[in-house]
């Protein structure tokens, strides 16, 4: 898969390599899935004269470690129409981009294994019934049906009582993603910029004057900070201070097995998801580490504690072996949610950030909302909510309980 990748990447020129111009009319920080989501919409809204800058290559930050799992059932009365929105999206942009993106709409199952959770599981399924996403309430015969290999033993200490089942949830290629709003970006005039660092940001009188970076000066009216990981040092350079603390997130896939589980499992008492690819792999995640870094290694200790919770799930695993694991960069806010609109004070300062562990199932819908910001001014409903100034009016929104799995424990 990887390879037709490769040559696919090699024979078709997906971007431009273009010289950097001294004024842009917007200039977006950071070439991942948000940023060039949002350069995508931005161009398909008559906005020509957009940069993307990174300080690596395309794709090479948070996207690059993302599980890239899409998903709906959230718990918010903010989250779940934005999520649901993303969703859709997702669903046709393999058709609007012409790039075969690997989606797929395998399902999802969250389990729980306690009253308490089974409760908040209940809750979220009613939320998202009412809001028009699609997930309900299973018990363990139909678990067993869906998921025959997962372990439904009575007595154990955590047994499976309940599961929230959310049938269009799925994975998609995260590569793919990212080289599709890329190339669909370049095409409607926005230039990526690769290599390109970011080290300042000017202002004057309120206002938004231009990027320092590695590459020279430019002269700007609107900057979009798009990174994961590295938001708050983006929002520093502007004067800005975000309650954000970034923490490692740690992943791992086994070696390939004959295909044996379809639906994407999750487990919160457990802090555990798997889901198997299309080569066979297991893909496993977890919880956030327990201390804030901006580190990239990964432990073996998080390796054990993945491993652990994959068993008490799939016990069969058990002689399965390791491929490779890594680590990311997840910016944690203090209600679970992230930050998208403007900042009180400073014209043309745009934020997309604070995505946590759950940002590239947000990719599309927030690109088209960012764009739409910044095209007519004015923002739009479904990110009004998410705006820096919550946390000052005390509004915040804690989207923890659909986020248990990877939350900080």
């Amino acid at each position: 898969m990887i390879q037709t990748f490769l040559q696919l990447f090699r024979k078709t020129q997906m971007w431009r390599k273009l010289p950097l111009k001294d004024h842009y009319d917007v200039v977006i920080v950071g070439a991942g899935v948000h940023g060039l989501s949002t350069a995508y919409y931005l161009s398909k809204l008559g906005v020509k004269n957009v940069a993307v800058l990174d300080k690596g290559y395309v794709g090479g930050g948070a996207s690059a470690r993302s599980t890239a799992i899409i998903r709906a059932n959230y718990m918010t009365l903010e989250g779940i129409p934005f999520f649901r929105e993303s969703h859709k999206l997702y669903e046709g942009l393999a058709r609007e981009l012409d790039f075969n993106l690997l989606f797929n709409q395998m399902g999802r199952l969250d389990l729980g294994h306690t009253e308490s959770v089974v409760f908040g599981l209940r809750q979220r399924a009613e939320f998202n019934q009412v809001l028009g996403v699609n997930s309900r309430l299973i018990g363990p015969d139909e678990i067993k049906e869906l998921v025959p290999v997962v372990d439904l033993r009575k007595g154990k200490i955590l047994p499976i009582m309940a599961a929230l089942y959310h049938p269009p949830a799925g994975t998609v290629r995260h590569d793919a993603v990212v080289w599709g709003y890329a190339r669909g970006a370049d095409r409607l005039g926005a230039e990526i910029h690769p290599f390109t660092e970011v080290t300042g940001i000017r202002s004057e009188n309120g206002r938004m004057t231009g990027v320092e970076t590695s590459a020279g000066y430019i002269r700007t009216d609107v900057v979009v900070s798009a990174t994961a990981g590295w938001s708050s040092t983006v929002a520093a350079m502007a004067g800005i201070e975000l309650p954000i603390i970034t923490y490692p997130l740690q992943a791992c896939v086994t070696e390939p097995l004959k295909p044996f589980l379809d639906k994407t499992l999750s487990s919160a008492n457990l802090h555990a998801y798997v889901y198997q690819t299309d080569r066979g792999e297991l893909v496993i995640g977890g919880p956030v580490d327990p201390f804030p870094t901006y580190n990239h290694s990964s432990t073996l200790s998080m390796l054990e504690e993945l491993a652990l919770f994959t068993l008490e799930l799939i016990p069969s695993l058990r002689d399965v072996k390791i491929l490779r694991q890594w680590t990311g960069l997840c910016d944690m806010t203090p209600d679970y949610a992230p930050v998208m609109g403007k900042v009180d004070g400073l014209d043309g300062f745009i934020l997309n950030c604070g995505w946590g562990t759950w940002g590239f199932k947000a990719a599309p819908i927030s690109g088209k909302s960012i764009a739409e910001l910044v095209s007519t001014g004015n923002t739009p409903p479904l990110i009004e909510p998410f705006g820096l100034s919550r946390f000052e009016d005390g509004r915040l929104i804690n989207e923890r309980a659909a986020a248990t799995a990877a939350a900080i424990h």
